[in-house]
């Protein structure tokens, strides 16, 4: 049964002691809210309510605790902010929900409610964006990352212990290799379907190899394709930190980069979802219109009339697949991937199927004790079947369970599937 006095209970002084961060709020959506039976269907795919069994970590368990702060019943207490920031947003549990309950579009609001009483939450998300927004920052960045490890000085520093085993060591452990940013070079091929790529702001640091697999194969298709020069990020970042306002802005930067008619292909399922739900964050109808547009890569390709007509070289290796949870219960493409992947004869494709791996956008540096633990569950099956590659569609993703591999001394590459794709694809 719901334990919900064990849930809310903990709040509820708080939430009458006049407070006035305790007001009722107008702008959460309460109907979607009641949606929620408190089930309990959720709680074997939750992530956080798996490894705590702690009603207040789960989906029920935080949506009671967004409606009791909604309807001023309870106060924006330090213990309610670490339940609702502990959620990873995975959005397992709209998937198997019999109700319906729109959880994503909940606990966004939710945040967005901590946020406008509390200008000072979001600053790691407002810190990453600002780096991956502003382009000129973000390759200042990128050059000093970039000279840190040609120049050695990361080898040394890795090797010398100087960063102990505190957050500090973590933080340099998650770096991987770093490239200098630049969108990848696009020809159009005369008569082709013209499609877009969004290219996101991670994958052109730290996969640029995926950016360049994704042009060539859908060239291989016959697409002619853009990689607009005025795209920013997608707003994931923000939007799930509750910082509404910054995430439309976004958006609009993004309905005037993505001018014209054609599909517009992400690679990155973390910021496919985010483009996907434009006209749910923005009430520009221009971002409705782009949504509409937007689609993976995958889905895009393995659709594509001429996939028949495309061969792959063989290659005898073994992959663990590993899906994204935006991929799965968003943007919906797993079977997408697979059927490109079955494609390139002797490849043995497995499943790398352990939940959510804890990377989910900022969260596995602003939550990096539960973001550890649910990547070594990822690393346990990675040491059983030792593949020869890991592939994930997330740019967030594949640098999490990176850095996690090699922490453990597992030297398995991840790569993008698409990367995997373009280097067997013959000419």
């Amino acid at each position: 049964m719901f334990a919900d006095q064990s849930c809310a209970g903990e709040f509820y002084d708080s939430g009458m002691s006049g407070d006035s961060s305790a007001a009722p709020a107008r702008s959460f959506p309460m109907a979607a809210a009641d949606q929620c039976v408190k089930c309990g269907m959720c709680l074997p795919h939750c992530p956080t309510y798996r490894l705590t069994l702690d009603e207040a970590e789960s989906p029920r368990g935080r949506i009671a605790l967004m409606q009791g702060l909604a309807s001023g019943a309870l106060a924006a207490s330090p213990a309610l902010q670490a339940h609702l920031d502990g959620c990873l947003t995975c959005r397992a549990c709209e998937v198997v929900c019999p109700a319906d309950v729109p959880y994503g579009r909940l606990i966004d609001a939710g945040r967005e409610l901590l946020a406008a009483r509390d200008p000072r939450r979001g600053r790691l998300a407002r810190a990453m964006a600002a780096v991956l927004i502003d382009r000129p920052l973000r390759f200042a960045v990128a050059v000093a990352l970039w000279l840190y490890q040609r120049l050695g000085a990361q080898r040394l520093v890795r090797a010398s212990g100087l960063l102990g085993r505190g957050a500090l060591a973590r933080l340099e452990s998650l770096l991987p290799v770093i490239y200098l940013p630049r969108l990848p070079r696009a020809s159009a091929a005369a008569g082709g379907e013209a499609v877009a790529l969004f290219a996101n702001c991670t994958s052109p640091l730290v996969e640029p190899q995926a950016l360049q697999a994704a042009v060539t194969l859908l060239e291989k298709f016959g697409c002619a394709v853009s990689v607009p020069a005025a795209q920013t990020c997608c707003g994931a970042i923000h939007q799930h930190a509750g910082l509404a306002p910054e995430a439309r802005a976004c958006a609009a930067r993004n309905v005037g980069a993505f001018t014209g008619a054609g599909p517009v292909l992400g690679i990155a399922s973390g910021c496919t979802a985010q483009l996907l739900e434009y006209g749910l964050i923005s009430p520009d109808p221009a971002a409705r219109d782009l949504a509409a547009r937007v689609g993976d890569i995958h889905v895009f390709l393995a659709a594509h009339p001429a996939l028949a007509q495309r061969r792959f070289r063989p290659l005898p290796a073994r992959v663990l697949l590993h899906t994204p949870c935006t991929l799965r219960n968003v943007v919906k493409g797993e079977g997408a991937v697979r059927a490109l992947l079955a494609r390139i004869p002797g490849l043995q494709v497995e499943s790398l199927d352990s939940g959510c791996c804890g990377a989910a956008g900022s969260y596995f540096l602003s939550q990096p004790a539960m973001a550890d633990a649910l990547a070594q569950a990822q690393v346990a099956p990675v040491a059983a079947a030792r593949p020869d590659y890991v592939l994930s569609s997330n740019a967030g993703c594949a640098m999490h369970l990176s850095a996690a591999l090699r922490r453990a001394g597992l030297s398995v590459p991840v790569w993008h599937p698409l990367r995997l794709l373009a280097q067997q694809l013959e000419n």
